[in-house]
Parts: C-alpha cells; structure tokens; sequence
C-alpha cells in the first residue's frame, strides 16, 4: 500500500443497503458478517415459495437452485462442483471432516496457538474420544514474515502428525496465513491439512485448486454477505470417501445420477432451511456490483481501509500491530496497554473478562462494536477492526479517540 492510504478516506459504498443500527459504529463485520436488504429480501421470497408448496420447491426445485449456487461459488474459489457441498458454517465443516476420520491412540492432531476456539474444541473433543494427542504450534507475535509462519508449524510435524487443522485467515489477530505454501509442505510430509478458511471467501483472493489441500472449509456469510447459515466445504476428490455431514440422512444410501456420493450425502440433511445456500449466488452478484471491478476490486478497497484503520490506531495510541503488513486481508488487530483493560480486571489482572467487559462497555458508553481479545502474552489485550464496504476511516479516528479517552 502506497502513501496515499494513509490520506485516503475510504468513502462509504452504498451504506442503506445494509440493515446495521445507525446508532453504532458497527467495526465487526468479521464476527458474524452483515447481509444487505436485496439478499435478505431474496432469501425471504425463497422461503415464501417454499411454504406455498414445500413439497414441490424442496423437492423438486431446489436441486438445480442448490447447483447454481454451488457453480457461483466454485467459480469465485476455482473449484470444481462436484467436490463443494453447503454445510451451515465453517466449524460444521470442521466437524464433518474431523469427526468422520478415524484415529488410534498416540496419532497427533496439529493447531497453532492462534487458531478459533469452537474449532480448537472439536480437535480435542475428537482426541479425547480417540486417544489422539492434540499438538501446538506456537506462533510467535508480532509476526513479521509469512515463513515465520511455515516454520513454527513445520517445526511441530512428527511421523505421527496426522492431519494438521490451520487457519487461513486468524480470527483473533487478523492474520493471512501463508495456507498454500504449508499446505504443501505438509503434504510433502504425508500430513493432510484441513484448513479453516473462516474468513477468507470474499476477503482475499481464493483459489481452492491451487492451495491443494485434502479439506477446506469457508464461511458464505461473512465477507461474501450471504444470509447466516451458509458456508462450503471443499474435500479432495482423494479424501472424499467416507466423510459425513454432521447430519447423516437420506443421502447416504440414496444416490442420484449425475452427483457424488459426498454431495449425495451434503445435499439432504434432512429437513432444514435451504434459503442461505440458494442465495450464496445471489450474495456473489451483489458484492460483485458494487465497485467497477468486481469483489477482487472490493476485496483490495477493503484491504487498503484495513491497513488505514491500523495505521490510525498505531499512530496515535502508540500501539504496536501483530503482524507485517503483507499478512493482512480486511481486518486488522493491535495489542493495547494492559492498563487499559485494567480497570475492567477482577482481581488486579488483565484476563478473558476483562475484555469482554472492554468491549462491552465500548458499545454501551460509545456505540462502537468492535471485538477485544484476551492474549496470553504481554500486552495481553487485543482489539480487532474490521473493513466492509459500508465502514469509513473516520470510523477507526473515532474509535482511536474514544480509546485515548478510556486510557
């Protein structure tokens, strides 16, 4: 990112097509996404035609809605259709991958210490019923090169790693990892990689060929602004015998000509709301109409405010980032003086709570949502923004002010 960042405002796109309180400063599209009025108002048309005649929409209509959701998704990613099916979020995705393998005791299940906590659990609930040892790479911060990255977790690979569970983009610092180069790397090794890609599609450029891991999992709802409820999971045509959706129904021992045996088995999990996965096309086409360039011109303006929004927050709270530059996609995070959450801490210490109370009280007193994490190094608190079409950067000036005014 050239000078001009940091003179460059980063005007609003069409903010009235979302549905976000004007009363907040609404700075984390990373949690949950923000879908706009034109997909919701689809979605809901869905649902109408599916109640006017449910078994005719469910059963016969949606097969070709579902493929030509699936054939938008895959061309945005480049994957082939035949190896994506729709889960309802990325830790289902996770869930259906790891809980569907089978480990004996002493096999190693590998993470980093920056992975999302619900996926963190399904590793260890696997292992504890498996007798499978999790492992963890430490990923030191601030990171300062992709290979830093690489080597933390190559470091930890032993003859019994047996699938490593990474993200591509890290929910709690914002950081893009290097995902093709380990990836590689580790299938060098023999380790399959099962990537939570949370955050990625419609943050950075995706292309699920490439990368070449045996699993890859991704959220529809957040950066591509799809309804809630509408991610992927993509399996290797290799890997794909015997993995199971969360839901095991009709799919598995009914077979339709022309689909696999694993969208078989996605496709029908029984009886379920389909309308976020009809719309995931419809989400694409949006966000791909607001700016002369389509989502990869959206995803480098968003990238450009996320960099402007750090820049402002480091500037002038004097705070230190967590990562190179090079390793930023939409959102951005900064560690913030302990003595900051301090007065939040009971007893004397800065801990989990204490930033929940952080980020809570930003909203209450200021109408700021924004994320605060508790990290188990010193400056132990971290605050995460994040950068949509909607957001601005007298947003993040705002937020820096409003952080002066509580140190």
């Amino acid at each position: 990112m050239n000078d001009n960042s940091e003179r460059n405002d980063f005007p609003p796109i069409h903010p009235d097509f979302w549905l976000l309180d004007p009363a907040v400063t609404f700075l984390n599209h990373g949690s949950f996404g923000a879908c706009p009025g034109a997909v919701l108002e689809r979605q809901q048309q869905l649902r109408m035609e599916m109640e006017r005649e449910p078994v005719e929409f469910l059963v016969r209509k949606m097969p070709p809605l579902l493929d030509a959701s699936r054939g938008a998704l895959a061309e945005l990613i480049n994957a082939d259709p035949a190896d994506v099916v729709f889960v309802q979020n990325a830790t289902a995705g996770v869930n259906s991958v790891l809980r569907s393998l089978s480990f004996q005791p002493g096999d190693e299940l590998l993470v980093t210490d920056h992975d999302y906590n619900a996926c963190r659990n399904v590793v260890r609930y696997v292992a504890e019923r498996t007798g499978a040892v999790v492992v963890e790479a430490r990923v030191p911060t601030p990171v300062e090169s992709s290979r830093q990255v690489v080597d933390a977790v190559l470091a930890r690979v032993t003859p019994r790693t047996r699938v490593a569970m990474l993200d591509h983009v890290t929910s709690p610092t914002a950081i893009v990892f290097p995902i093709e180069e380990i990836a590689r790397e580790l299938d060098r090794r023999g380790v399959d990689t099962l990537v939570d890609g949370a955050h990625a599609p419609g943050m950075i450029p995706l292309d699920i060929n490439r990368i070449g891991a045996a699993y890859y999992t991704g959220n529809c709802h957040k950066w591509l602004c799809a309804p809630k409820g509408a991610a992927f999971l993509h399996v290797r045509p290799d890997r794909q015998n015997g993995i199971q959706p969360p839901i095991v129904s009709h799919g598995w021992n009914r077979s339709r000509p022309g689909y696999s045996p694993f969208q078989d088995a996605f496709d029908w999990q029984g009886t379920l709301d389909p309308t976020p996965w009809l719309c995931v096309g419809e989400a694409i086409r949006f966000m791909g109409a607001l700016l002369d360039g389509g989502i990869a011109a959206l995803m480098r303006r968003n990238r450009g405010l996320a960099i402007r929004a750090r820049q402002i927050l480091c500037r002038r709270l004097d705070v230190a980032p967590v990562c190179a530059e090079s390793l930023l996609g939409s959102m951005a995070a900064v560690r913030l003086p302990d003595e900051m959450a301090m007065p939040y801490a009971a007893p004397a210490t800065v801990g989990c709570n204490a930033a929940d109370r952080l980020h809570d009280d930003l909203l209450a007193r200021f109408g700021i949502e924004t994320p605060v994490y508790f990290w188990p190094e010193e400056p132990q608190t971290i605050l995460r923004v994040s950068a949509q079409a909607y957001n601005h950067a007298a947003q993040y000036e705002k937020l820096a002010d409003v952080l002066k005014e509580m140190g």
